[in-house]
């Protein structure tokens, strides 16, 4: 039996009203509606409600383990736990809950605005080459070996992140590579985990309506490798400008990887074509299908992971020649009249940034590029002019359209993209406010050797409109109205 005081050891408690033993915990929740006999409710105070607002619905449904940041009246029946953050009680509560299952596998946490999904979702696809079970915990998808698990949050709530880490263990899993967001760090949904090592990518202007200033979003990346252990080892990106800023405080093993820079892991692009690149990583030269710098930057990342995880420098190359892109990260197809088509999930001004000069490294400029681009709903207002900005700078053609407009009005985010549209680029822009539409615009004005962008959703199955998601897929939709044309 699990008791609260087992639970919440290493917690940080105010004041208890109660008994913390004697009583089975069955569950952990932090939402009133599933809280009952067995359970206890963390009242945390979110962004949108407070918790303690539930602590008596919760009591009339069975409840009575209470976990809370204030004193309240409660029954006498009941325990009431006072802590200082019941957000970050409740990962470490959750961590108990599940037998601390992150200290049975090698778990490896990879941060920063880009980039994110492609090196976690590769070293799962390396490792499971090399020969072991791995997990993976990632925008798109949550895998255990080769069993998919759907994905609702970059980074899982603490109790759904436990029980997978625990599910993993369970199954044999040796590895496990996982996204860390910043709204994860910030909300304490990885307090608790014993990392083996972090990585970081890059910082970009992102999640500000969050996070309100720059500073504070790099900081809270920052905390991320404040946390690590000394028996860790920390990894950072040396050409970002901030990349350095992440190992100031660590106590982790400190290590680094650059294109442009001297440091521990380094590569030279000796080759970018649509068939993919050429590197020398360390001395070694090594063909991919992966294209652009951007993701040369994603496999040195993987690269030097594995490496710090003592693996062979030659296997490791050369399971990295063999596999192929992520889904929805710059994944092209082509007609046979040769229009080239390419879908990536950039919706950040750096990230839209870093594809195009991809396309404008690889294209011969005889043809014109067509960027298909919009931004989502109830997020960072601040980027849509940039995003169009960026568009207009490094495209021939820009049609600016509806992303994941949510509960905003689509117009309205477009009409605020249109703010980053100077007079010089203004009749290069098309406003098409339904994206199957604007896309279907895009192929019918593009010349057979032309080169479309559709940038935001990348690996998307759905657009998000009014609460409700559709069924929605970029690349299925241009290769429908691809074939359509070559009829």
């Amino acid at each position: 039996m699990q008791e609260l005081k087992d639970i919440l050891f290493g917690a940080a408690i105010s004041s208890v009203v109660g008994q913390t033993s004697g009583q089975d915990v069955q569950s952990l929740e932090f939402d009133s509606r599933k809280a009952g006999p067995g359970s206890v409710f963390f009242a945390i105070q979110g962004t949108r409600s407070d918790g303690h607002y539930f602590i008596p619905q919760v009591i009339e449904n069975g409840c009575n383990m209470i976990v809370a940041e204030k004193v309240v009246e409660v029954p006498e029946h009941v325990t009431l736990v006072v802590v200082d953050d019941s957000a970050k009680t409740l990962a470490i509560a959750a961590n108990n809950f599940f037998g601390e299952p992150s200290q049975e596998l090698k778990l490896i946490g990879v941060t920063g605005t880009n980039g994110k999904t492609t090196v976690t979702t590769l070293l799962h696809k390396l490792f499971t080459k090399l020969g072991y079970k791995v997990g993976l915990l990632s925008t798109v998808v949550n895998k255990i070996g080769e069993k998919d698990y759907p994905s609702t949050h970059t980074t899982p709530d603490p109790v759904a992140l436990n029980q997978l880490l625990r599910k993993m263990v369970d199954q044999g899993v040796t590895h496990c590579f996982m996204e860390v967001s910043s709204h994860a760090i910030h909300q304490h949904r990885v307090t608790g985990l014993e990392f083996v090592g972090g990585a970081f990518t890059n910082i970009t202007h992102d999640h500000l309506d969050y996070h309100n200033t720059f500073k504070e979003y790099l900081n809270v990346k920052k905390a991320f490798f404040d946390g690590l252990s000394k028996d860790a080892f920390a990894l950072t990106n040396l050409d970002d400008k901030n990349g350095e800023v992440m190992l100031q405080n660590t106590k982790a093993k400190q290590r680094s990887y650059a294109l442009k820079s001297m440091t521990d892991y380094r590569a030279k692009v000796l080759e970018n074509q649509f068939t993919g690149l050429v590197l020398s990583i360390n001395g070694v030269e090594l063909w991919t299908r992966l294209i652009g710098d951007f993701n040369a930057y994603n496999l040195l990342a993987v690269y030097g992971i594995a490496i710090e995880l003592g693996e062979d420098q030659t296997e490791v190359l050369t399971v990295l020649s063999q596999l192929e892109a992520v889904e929805g990260r710059f994944q092209f197809v082509q007609s046979e009249k040769g229009l080239t088509a390419i879908v990536d999930y950039a919706h950040t001004p750096d990230a839209l940034a870093n594809v195009l000069k991809t396309i404008e490294n690889i294209r011969t400029k005889n043809e014109n590029v067509f960027t298909v681009v919009g931004c989502g709903g109830d997020r960072d207002k601040l980027k849509r002019p940039a995003m169009a900005e960026i568009a207009c700078k490094l495209s021939d053609k820009v049609i600016l359209t509806s992303d994941n407009p949510r509960s905003e009005d689509p117009d309205q985010i477009i009409k605020d993209m249109m703010e980053g549209v100077d007079a010089t680029s203004f009749k290069k822009v098309l406003s098409i406010t339904d994206r199957e539409q604007a896309i279907k615009t895009a192929v019918a004005l593009a010349e057979p050797s032309d080169i479309i962008l559709i940038a935001g959703k990348g690996h998307e199955k759905y657009q998000e409109i009014n609460g409700v998601k559709h069924n929605f897929d970029d690349m299925q939709t241009v290769k429908e109205l691809i074939k359509q044309l070559e009829k």
